[in-house]
């Protein structure tokens, strides 16, 4: 049972901390908000949000030394979960307004804008995840979640080729264009989505994560 895991929230102050450590409590989870470093090594899972500028988040991230933590996590097996932004910057890069961020570079990938006629995408919408999906195990198709962000990654293009390492199940959705809407990676899962925001959805969302715990 997932009553006695211990989830650290990353707080490197860039993220909707209170938010998530409500939802994550809620489904039974032990949550510390804390940017301790053995505290975020010894977690069983570690929860990276994100708000705001991708460059900002990055900035932010270093200067808490969480791009070490989460390497070193996921080195290791570690689970980490990002959400949002915190998802965004563990692709190889973002450009926001010209200007072109380095990323944790985790999975290949660009975070652009999107290219839609009302932007920001804010707001509910469904999600086309793969039948195999654990992230997504037990909710209805059309379970909705909410969003709220101006850019994404449009392209996925990591490929697996050796036959005993399980590909990444990607997770897409469609706001003017398609975009990827959740990974699922090893040890490292992400949403662009929020799951704290998004209701029963997101709570068995976060309760099929800590359960893999």
């Amino acid at each position: 049972m997932s009553d006695n895991k211990k989830v650290v929230v990353f707080d490197y102050g860039f993220g909707n901390v209170r938010s998530a450590e409500r939802a994550l409590a809620h489904v039974g989870a032990d949550v510390e908000i804390t940017r301790d470093y053995e505290k975020a090594m010894n977690a069983d899972g570690l929860l990276v949000p994100g708000v705001g500028a991708f460059s900002a988040c990055m900035d932010g991230l270093k200067k808490a030394r969480g791009e070490w933590i989460i390497g070193r996590r996921l080195s290791g097996g570690r689970p980490v979960m990002g959400i949002c932004v915190g998802m965004q910057i563990l692709f190889e890069r973002g450009i926001e307004h010209g200007v072109e961020t380095e990323g944790l570079d985790e999975w290949p990938g660009t975070v652009a804008p999107l290219k839609a006629p009302v932007v920001p995408h804010m707001g509910w919408n469904t999600v086309r995840a793969p039948e195999d999906s654990q992230l997504f195990a037990g909710l209805d198709p059309e379970a909705r979640f909410y969003f709220v962000h101006s850019y994404a990654v449009h392209d996925w293009s990591l490929e697996v080729t050796n036959p005993k390492i399980r590909a990444p199940r990607v997770t897409w959705a469609t706001h003017g264009e398609p975009f990827v809407a959740a990974v699922e990676n090893g040890a490292l899962w992400a949403t662009q989505f929020h799951p704290e925001k998004s209701g029963d959805a997101g709570a068995q969302l976060l309760t099929n994560w800590i359960e893999t715990l």
